[in-house]
């Protein structure tokens, strides 16, 4: 399961980087979206709007059809759980919620609220279809980008979920600098630069940085640009992209990540699922606690 989970990342996320043509996107969306629907409403009718686009597996037992990734279902969520004091009657920041698989964990693990911001409108609209078949109560679904949103706003979370994020960030130490300021917890899954991983890995050892000198805030790191049009040749034409909407990220050594979140007053961290042969470069996910 776990090898078919892996190979079907590569093909989804980076490898698949075949730009699609006007008939397999402007002209098969306005035939979905403008064709009423003749047959009585079911739950599968909905995700069938985006069709091919989903990343996620429904939960176990409901008997609907998407993706392939089991992020209703994640391990990191629920390895998470117990390290960060438990979700039950907590108000938790979700940054990135992409499909709301783990914005379904948390409200079933007894969140008392789940703010979850997400910037691509394509996992915007999934995320509501996600809210309306599970009827999730407890979220709140926000299209937005969250980098703006923490510069701004003065609410206050028991726990931050940053899953798949600070990869695609242009400042990522900033992101962590900004949780920090929102909230005592946090789990984070990353990926991570380390040259001879990404040079040793089949699917990343064409990918290209360029180092940058950087400090933020008194914090001195290196950040190592990637060009997602560089790396993933036609990617703003593909099916299923859920990169950062700017035209570049930074990675962070894996150090550097682990010394930033002791510097915004993360003294404890706990790390889990770390995998040095990930098919989009070496990755972990942690849990930090003030």
């Amino acid at each position: 399961m776990y090898t078919k989970i892996k190979q079907y990342l590569t093909n989804l996320f980076w490898c698949a980087t075949r730009p699609l043509s006007n008939s397999e996107t402007e002209i098969e969306w306005q035939r979905r979206l403008g064709k009423y629907i003749s047959t009585a409403p079911t739950p599968q009718q909905a995700l069938d709007l985006f069709q091919g686009k989903w990343a996620s597996i429904m939960p176990s037992g409901t008997n609907l059809k998407a993706g392939a990734i089991p992020l209703f279902e994640d391990r990191k969520i629920a390895w998470a759980e117990p390290k960060l004091g438990g979700f039950k009657d907590r108000h938790i920041l979700e940054l990135g919620p992409l499909e709301g698989g783990h914005t379904y964990m948390l409200e079933q693990r007894g969140a008392a609220s789940i703010l979850a911001i997400e910037a691509n409108p394509q996992a915007y609209l999934k995320c509501l279809i996600t809210k309306e078949i599970f009827n999730l109560a407890k979220a709140r679904i926000l299209l937005g980008d969250f980098i703006s949103y923490l510069n701004q706003t003065h609410e206050s979370f028991d726990i931050c979920i940053a899953s798949g994020v600070l990869y695609h960030m242009t400042n990522p130490i900033q992101l962590i600098h900004l949780i920090s300021e929102r909230a005592n917890k946090v789990m984070i899954w990353t990926h991570y630069y380390d040259q001879t991983l990404l040079k040793d890995n089949i699917y990343t050892r064409k990918y290209q940085f360029q180092p940058v000198n950087s400090e933020y805030h008194g914090f001195k790191h290196v950040l190592y640009q990637q060009r997602y049009r560089q790396n993933y040749p036609g990617f703003k034409g593909l099916t299923n992209f859920f990169g950062g909407h700017e035209e570049i990220s930074c990675w962070l050594k894996r150090e550097d990540i682990l010394a930033s979140l002791d510097y915004f007053g993360f003294k404890t961290v706990i790390l889990k699922f770390e995998e040095t042969d990930h098919p989009h470069g070496p990755c972990f996910c942690l849990v930090g606690l003030k």
